[in-house]
């Protein structure tokens, strides 16, 4: 089934206790469409670059299952820069430059082509942005889910409200869920939260896992305990691209496969920490990720002796 991405596309600054990299491919969209590329291809993209892009970039997209028909080329704009520096944890870090450059006035045109989107993955734009794309789709898709941070519940808590009550999945980190419900418990806090609209959500905890909730329903994965970590960047981007991508794939969107296309997400989000940028994720091939998958159902198999 056909998977429309919504997000940012930008070149990034990284510093990271194992290195520095001074200009890489980064933003939300290129990790979430290479992600979901594994298993549904195309991707649709909606973005939006600068004449600065380059066409290696644009060419490594298109080779990873990239559908570029969306992506608008602004002449005479840069694209968006974002640098920042990571703390010896991994789990922190500072932002040291944003320019929006030509996001800031990004106005999402979807193309004829995109007009029967079965899956719908909104990245994390201004809430309005993500609204405007669920309106001027023609029919709404069988699935629509939607990343957000921090920024937007303190600067446009309004626009966020509405938004929320459209959307069928959110996913976002324990702390963005905290700042949201306003509960420290994140069990409390998903009951808020699905009130909000959202009838499933995706709580990210970074290195120790994701919990997956529905109703009453509850799912924990963990994280795979990676020797090296080496940039976190685009980690919860790859991992909604591989929810979104494998939910597009199996056609199925049950409690129980959702639980699988999140292994399949912390599997792929394993490997986009290896190095700087979405790179690894467009050289992964399919054995790879199939043995990481098996080192994930392994790690959580166990037999409890009943008396």
């Amino acid at each position: 089934m056909s998977l429309l991405v919504v997000g940012s596309t930008a070149f990034d600054a990284i510093e990271t206790p194992f290195g520095k990299i001074e200009k890489v491919l980064g933003g939300s969209a290129p990790f979430i469409c290479l992600a979901a590329a594994k298993f549904t291809k195309p991707v649709r993209l909606v973005s939006v670059v600068g004449a600065d892009f380059p066409e290696s970039d644009l060419a490594m997209l298109a080779d990873g299952g990239v559908d570029l028909a969306g992506l608008q080329k602004i002449a005479d704009g840069k694209t968006m820069f974002w640098s920042g520096k990571y703390h010896t944890d991994m789990n922190s870090r500072d932002t040291l430059v944003t320019e929006l450059n030509v996001l800031a006035d990004f106005d999402p045109t979807i193309p004829e082509s995109y007009n029967d989107t079965d899956y719908l993955m909104l990245g994390n734009l201004s809430p309005t942005v993500q609204r405007q794309v669920l309106e001027r789709l023609p029919k709404r898709p069988k699935l629509v889910v939607m990343d957000t941070m921090n920024f937007w519940m303190s600067h446009t808590p309004a626009e966020l409200a509405v938004t929320l009550k459209l959307i069928d999945v959110l996913c976002i980190n324990d702390s963005e869920a905290r700042e949201l419900s306003g509960e420290y418990s994140l069990r409390k806090a998903a009951r808020k939260i699905m009130e909000m609209g959202p009838k499933t959500l995706i709580i990210k905890k970074g290195e120790h896992g994701a919990l997956l909730f529905q109703g009453e329903q509850l799912f924990f994965a963990p994280a795979l305990l990676l020797e090296d970590v080496f940039d976190p960047t685009g980690a919860g981007d790859t991992f909604a691209g591989g929810f979104a991508g494998y939910l597009a794939a199996t056609d199925d969107i049950s409690f129980e496969n959702m639980k699988r296309a999140i292994i399949y997400g912390s599997a792929l989000a394993s490997f986009s920490v290896e190095e700087f940028g979405p790179q690894r994720l467009h050289r992964l091939t399919e054995e790879e990720l199939n043995s990481r998958v098996q080192t994930f159902v392994d790690l959580v198999q166990y037999q409890v002796p009943v008396s």
